[in-house]
């Protein structure tokens, strides 16, 4: 399914729905962190996706890393929770979902590289390469978050 993401943008459609997600910063040994491109808005993104009824938050973020990376991860700590009112996605259903995202600390324990129906590519990105990348405004903050040591999470 395809989607638009609006940031901060006064022309945005309105939210007509809310939905829990997770996402991980998982660093290789090199400390490159995982990232997959996506294939339903075409940006790169840390792996994640929603909670499912009957699932924690950390499960999801190992379930969704398992199948849109190959890689099976362990949650370590929680970066930040983001649920910035002003970031919406439509997608083409005619859903258009405010965001509420829970990002992960994570390491990763075994698994091999390999892409998804939502993954068109998988790849461990050195920090100073992120630049070259085309992700959302949202997500490069996830990521930030997670590649410093912030002695306290995000929380907005």
């Amino acid at each position: 399914m395809a989607r638009v993401d609006y940031f901060n943008d006064p022309n945005a459609p309105r939210a007509n729905s809310i939905v829990p997600s997770v996402t991980a910063v998982a660093l290789n040994g090199a400390g490159e962190v995982l990232l997959i491109h996506k294939t339903d808005n075409d940006l790169w993104a840390l792996p994640g996706g929603g909670v499912d009824v009957g699932e924690s938050a950390p499960d999801a973020a190992v379930r969704e890393a398992k199948e849109e990376t190959g890689f099976d991860i362990e949650v370590t700590g929680l970066v930040g929770i983001y649920t910035n009112p002003a970031h919406v996605m439509a997608y083409d259903d005619g859903e258009v979902r405010q965001q509420f995202s829970i990002c992960f600390h994570a390491r990763i324990v075994g698994g091999e590289l390999r892409t998804s129906s939502e993954s068109k590519e998988v790849s461990f990105v050195a920090p100073s390469e992120l630049n070259r990348l085309s992700i959302h405004p949202s997500m490069r903050l996830r990521i930030d978050h997670g590649l410093v040591n912030r002695t306290e999470p995000y929380i907005g």
